[in-house]
């Protein structure tokens, strides 16, 4: 190809060449554009028949440039006109779209909500580097020759000879279908997130179970399609078993406890939990832990584990109005009933505090000190924390008692001086202080 490549360079039909290489793309293009039209659908209401479209869009271009291309070859060489330029367009626009297809493929499946990492970038450059190379390998000629040098070089495996083509395949299968695998459980775990009428925890755990099944059908497929013998597998799978029966026990724990967590519909996404010493909202729930963001913004992981040992308290699983209370001591007075409606009122027009459930005064106590009372009252967002809305709750009753005159029993030191007399020794006086409450009005006895 090389050498009728630089012979028709020269040729007087190069240029026509190129504006139908030119015309081809451009055909390609305007193609495609009218296609994504066509097949555009609205997410929500039609996700199935969206899904592996965007991804199909990504190389609709090159690969409808690559069929104007064909057919223009096809048709240039039945009337006996040089092809050599469409040739070599061939397989640069198809190299296009698989890089397109490869990159859109990994980036779906890799990339989150923190941006691509370095390592999928020099993968990137590598495969495209790849590509180009084998294209380059392959418009001068020089591809045939390669692949015969990989037939013929022979490794020795154990009793077996593998050639190194026979290596090369098998690496690129086992690539090719467990990107294929993880694309799809990818675009299934989107799609399944989307599903309102499916419970969040069933949701994860379909998707996590479907791009488990994925993967090992994935590896199953691509070592039958390389030749290997499964049964070979029996022996691995032995191993795994005493492995996780020995060392791995706490990771299996954690794994076998995602999947009854998400089962049984214990925590779900945006759930406020305490275990332990950890408190915060669910944002992840995965296969190995659970990561729990407090309201400080600090993110806890948690091995899953840990909600199966231990009690765990789940501020909104069935509902998410959640009761708080403070308390405080006022002065001893008659007018007690007025008090508490006037705590009520006080509460009740906080911003958070939910009017489902009005606010509840009660009396305690009648304690030594003054009339002990308590404030509860209800919210529905627990998400956004509880010391801010009691801060809020506190500072509406201490401007509540400040307006009515309403006094807080406050606690005194009652300071008493006592004469001793030791044997042996002068007549002292040796100071006591007693700690009591006492009330505002009451008279200290010295």
């Amino acid at each position: 190809m090389a050498d009728s490549l630089a012979h028709n360079l020269a040729a007087p039909g190069l240029l026509m060449q190129v504006a139908v290489a030119l015309a081809c793309v451009g055909l390609g293009w305007l193609c495609a554009r009218v296609l994504r039209r066509i097949f555009a659908v609205d997410d929500l209401k039609q996700p199935v028949v969206q899904i592996g479209l965007r991804s199909f869009a990504q190389v609709l271009t090159p690969l409808l440039a690559v069929l104007f291309l064909v057919l223009a070859k096809l048709i240039a060489a039945k009337w006996q006109q040089p092809v050599s330029f469409l040739r070599l367009a061939i397989p640069l626009m198809a190299s296009l779209g698989l890089m397109r297809f490869v990159f859109y493929v990994l980036r779906r499946v890799f990339v989150r909500d923190r941006g691509v990492s370095t390592f999928l970038l020099l993968f990137e450059k590598a495969f495209g580097a790849l590509i180009w190379g084998s294209v380059l390998l392959y418009i001068t000629g020089l591809w045939p020759d390669l692949v015969d040098y990989l037939a013929n070089t022979i490794l020795p495996i154990g009793r077996h000879q593998v050639s190194l083509l026979a290596i090369f395949q098998a690496l690129i299968s086992v690539l090719v279908t467990l990107i294929i695998a993880l694309w799809a459980g990818a675009t299934l775990e989107q799609r399944l997130m989307r599903l309102n009428t499916m419970h969040s925890s069933l949701r994860t755990v379909v998707a996590r179970m479907a791009r488990a099944v994925l993967v090992l059908v994935a590896v199953l497929l691509s070592l039958s399609l390389v030749g290997i013998d499964l049964t070979v597998l029996s022996v691995f799978g032995g191993a795994l078993g005493v492995a996780l029966g020995l060392g791995l026990q706490k990771i299996a724990s954690s794994y076998v406890s995602g999947f009854v967590i998400l089962l049984e519909r214990s925590l779900s996404i945006g759930d406020m939990v305490g275990v332990g010493t950890y408190y915060g909202k669910v944002t992840q729930i995965n296969s190995r832990f659970t990561v729990l963001e407090a309201l400080d913004g600090i993110e806890s992981i948690v091995p899953n584990d840990v909600f199966m040992t231990n009690a765990v308290q789940n501020y909104s699983l069935n509902h998410r109005i959640l009761r708080l209370s403070t308390q405080l001591t006022i002065v001893y007075q008659e007018n007690i009933e007025e008090v508490l409606t006037i705590l009520e009122e006080a509460v009740s027009i906080v911003e958070r505090v939910t009017h489902e459930i009005l606010p509840q005064a009660i009396l305690l106590k009648i304690g030594s000190s003054g009339l002990e009372l308590e404030v509860g009252f209800w919210i529905v967002d627990p998400e956004n924390g509880r010391l801010n809305v009691l801060s809020d709750v506190n500072r509406a009753i201490w401007r509540a008692l400040q307006t009515h005159k309403i006094k807080v029993a406050q606690s005194r030191t009652d300071l008493r001086m006592v004469a001793s007399h030791s044997p042996g020794a002068d007549s002292q006086q040796v100071a006591q202080i007693d700690s009591q409450s006492v009330l505002p009005n009451s008279k200290n006895i010295l």
